[in-house]
């Protein structure tokens, strides 16, 4: 029994050391996202955090204020998107696997 545990042990320190990596991989890249043909423009940081939030000025219409908000909202979704098509996915079960180690 010790020898088994030890390995499922060792096992589970490596992989808590690759998740790490991920981890600090994804906190430190970026993603953009636009709409409107490039009209509204934001960058997402692997945290989540808007970064920055680009309007050009022809699409700004005192008028159709929510035209605008639509855009910064479809912006963002499509970043979010790329950000998350990006990110590593732990296989189905591995937590369950190893007795819910990484919380």
């Amino acid at each position: 029994m010790g020898t088994g545990f030890a390995k499922k042990k060792k096992q589970a320190k490596l992989l808590q050391e690759q998740l790490g990596q991920m981890k600090n991989q994804m906190q430190s890249s970026e993603v953009t996202g636009s709409a409107g043909n490039g009209l509204v423009t934001l960058t997402l940081t692997g945290e989540y955090h808007l970064k920055s939030l680009i309007i050009k000025p022809e699409c700004v219409d005192p008028e159709d204020i929510e035209g605008l908000q639509d855009l910064i909202k479809a912006a963002y979704k499509d970043a979010l998107s790329k950000l998350e098509a990006q990110s590593p996915q732990m296989p189905k079960g591995l937590a369950d696997h190893f007795g819910g180690m990484f919380g």
